[in-house]
C-alpha cells in the first residue's frame, strides 16, 4: 500500500526495504554502466585497428584506391559476420572509430576514464568538424572540461559555440550562405498525411513553435470554460492543436479557433507573440565581433540576427557576471515586480533538476524551502523547475537544498547527492589587464 505522508512524500509499508532494494539497483546499474563503457571503448579501438590494417595492407600491395577499398570491404564483411550487422554498417563504424582514435585522442581517453560519456563524445566530434587540425587539441581540452560538468544535451550549444570561435570561417559568414537555401517542401507520407518541412533561420523556427505552443495552450485552457462553444468535445492533444493552428494561420491568415475573439477583431490568439531568449555577447552588439550568440543553451545564432533582435527589443537587460567564473550575480532592475523573475531567468536559463534543459521561460519558479513551510520569496530560495520536476520534488522523496550562488544540491531517495551548479553564461565580461606591466617606481621629476 502506498500513502502520501505529510509534506507530500510517497511512502510504502515496506519502509526501508524499498530504499535498500533501490540502492542495490542503482549500484548494479552503475557497475553495468562501467562495464558497458569499457566494452564500447575497446570496440572503438579494435575497429580503428581494423581500418589501419586495411590501409597498411593496401599500401603494401601498392594498389589503387579501389583496391584499398576492396581490402576495407573484405575486413568489414568479416567483422560484420561476428557483429551480425551489414558490412556497410561496419565500414561506417570503422571510419568513425578511426576519426575518434586519430583526431580526438584526448576525448577517447576521457571517455575511457569515465570522465565523460558516449553522448559527450558524439557532441565533441560532431562540433569538432569545424575546427582546424592545428587547433583541435585546444578545442578538445576545453570541450572535455565543459562536458565533465553536465549532460550531453545541456553542453551541446556551448561546445558548438566553442567550435564556432575556432572555425576558419565565422558562423555569421556560413549562416549567410546557408540562409540562401531556405525553402518549404512537402514530403508525402502514408494514409493521406504529409510532412510540411520549412528550412528557415533557427530563431524564426523556435519563434514559430513557441507561438504555436502559446496559442495551443489558450485553446486547451478554453475547454475548462463553460459555454465558450469551443472546448465541448475537443479531445485533441497539444501536438494536434499546434498542427491545426499552423494550418489555420497559413490558409486563413489567423487561427479560426479563437475563444476570446469578438466579432471580426483578433482575440487572444492573434495577440500572442513568440518569446525567444537569446544570450548576446556585448561585442557582437557593437559590431566588433561576428561570434555567435546563444539561443537559451540550444544552438548558436548568427551575429546579424542577434543584433537585429537586440535592436527591436523593448528593453535591454544588463546581466552582471563574476569576472572569474562567469556566474550571474546581478541584473539591472527597472520594474520591481519583474526583477526577481528577470534575475532568475538569467541565472538559471533552464530547469534546475539534474540533466533537464527545458528553457526557463517554460518552467515554474519554485520555492526551494516551500512557502507554506515559511520559505521566503527571496532569490536565494527560488529556482526554475519544469512542471515534471516541480511535481517530483513535491510528491516524491527527492530533496533539494540551495547554496549561495544558486547551487542546488539534490538528494535522491537512496541518499545519493547530485550537485547542480547554476549554468555559466557563455559570455563573461572581464577587465583586460594593461598591455604592458607598469614600470618600476620612478620619481616624476
Amino acid at each position: 500500500m502506498t500513502e502520501i505522508a505529510p509534506g507530500g512524500v510517497i511512502e510504502t509499508d515496506s519502509g526501508g526495504r524499498f530504499v535498500a532494494v533501490l540502492s542495490g539497483l542503482v549500484a548494479d546499474t552503475e557497475a553495468v554502466a562501467r562495464a558497458v563503457t569499457a566494452a564500447q571503448v575497446a570496440e572503438v579501438r579494435l575497429l580503428a585497428r581494423a581500418g589501419q590494417l586495411a590501409e597498411r595492407e593496401a599500401a603494401a600491395q601498392r594498389g589503387s584506391v579501389r583496391e584499398h577499398d576492396m581490402v576495407l570491404r573484405s575486413i568489414a564483411a568479416e567483422l560484420g559476420g561476428v557483429l551480425r550487422v551489414t558490412d556497410r554498417t561496419v565500414q561506417q563504424r570503422i571510419g568513425e572509430a578511426r576519426e575518434l582514435v586519430e583526431s580526438y585522442p584526448a576525448t577517447l581517453d576521457a571517455w575511457e576514464a569515465e570522465r565523460i560519456t558516449r553522448g559527450h563524445v558524439r557532441v565533441i566530434v560532431d562540433a569538432g568538424g569545424l575546427v582546424p587540425a592545428e587547433r583541435r587539441a585546444e578545442f578538445e581540452a576545453e570541450a572535455i572540461r565543459l562536458c565533465e560538468g553536465d549532460t550531453p544535451n545541456r553542453v551541446r550549444a556551448a561546445v558548438e559555440i566553442l567550435a564556432e570561435r575556432t572555425a576558419e570561417r565565422s558562423f555569421t559568414e556560413r549562416h549567410r550562405t546557408a540562409s540562401a537555401c531556405r525553402r518549404v517542401r512537402v514530403i508525402p507520407g502514408a494514409d493521406g498525411m504529409s510532412d510540411l518541412v520549412a528550412t528557415v533561420p533557427t530563431v524564426i523556427a523556435h519563434g514559430i513553435l513557441d507561438r504555436l505552443t502559446q496559442q495551443a495552450m489558450v485553446i486547451a485552457d478554453s475547454r475548462h470554460h463553460e459555454g465558450d462553444g469551443v472546448g465541448d468535445g475537443d479531445t485533441r492533444t497539444m501536438a494536434q492543436i499546434r498542427a491545426d493552428v499552423l494550418s489555420d494561420m497559413l490558409l486563413t491568415g489567423s487561427p479560426t479557433v479563437d475563444p476570446s475573439a469578438v466579432g471580426e477583431r483578433p482575440g487572444a490568439l492573434g495577440a500572442i507573440r513568440a518569446q525567444v531568449q537569446v544570450i548576446v555577447p556585448a561585442l557582437t552588439l557593437l559590431d566588433a565581433d561576428d561570434g555567435p550568440a546563444d539561443l537559451v543553451g540550444r544552438t548558436p545564432v548568427d551575429a546579424d540576427t542577434a543584433r537585429a533582435l537586440a535592436a527591436n527589443a523593448p528593453t535591454l537587460t544588463r546581466i552582471l557576471t563574476d569576472p572569474v567564473d562567469g556566474t550571474v550575480i546581478a541584473v539591472d532592475r527597472y520594474r520591481t515586480a519583474q526583477s526577481q523573475r528577470r534575475f532568475l531567468r538569467a541565472r538559471d536559463q533552464h530547469c534546475r533538476f539534474p540533466g533537464c534543459r527545458r528553457a526557463a521561460i517554460r518552467c515554474e519558479i519554485d520555492h526551494t524551502v516551500d512557502h507554506a513551510q515559511g520559505g521566503p520569496t527571496a532569490l536565494w530560495n527560488l529556482a526554475h523547475l519544469c512542471q515534471r520536476h516541480h511535481s517530483m520534488k513535491q510528491f516524491t522523496s527527492w530533496r533539494v537544498r540551495q547554496h549561495p550562488g544558486g547551487i542546488l544540491e539534490w538528494t535522491s531517495p537512496t541518499g545519493r547527492v547530485y550537485r547542480e551548479d547554476a549554468p555559466v553564461p557563455l559570455v563573461a565580461f572581464t577587465v583586460d589587464p594593461p598591455p604592458h606591466p607598469p614600470a618600476e617606481s620612478v620619481p616624476p621629476f
